[in-house]
């Protein structure tokens, strides 16, 4: 005997694949980076990241933007440095 199907509640996911309001305000701003730049650059960051220098990603000032790979973008040199205690 087969178990009935239970319909899909396209509403829920929809709302739930596109994320919470703070999830689609950052999505905002990054998609805003890239606009900016590639006014400036054209399509030589496709395929890469724009980082903020400053790291604040609602700086989307064209001096506080850069292109880079990915790689870069994403790996711990690109990191905020924190400062941490040391034991004595």
């Amino acid at each position: 005997m087969a178990q009935a199907k239970s319909k899909r509640n396209y509403k829920k996911e929809y709302a739930d694949y596109h994320g919470t309001a703070e999830q689609r305000k950052r999505r905002s701003g990054r998609n805003k980076a890239r606009a900016i730049m590639k006014k400036v650059v054209g399509n030589k960051i496709d395929g890469k990241d724009i980082d903020h220098k400053d790291k604040n990603p609602n700086n989307n000032g064209r001096s506080n933007l850069r292109v880079m790979t990915k790689k870069k973008n994403r790996g711990k040199d690109n990191k905020p440095s924190t400062t941490r205690k040391t034991r004595k």
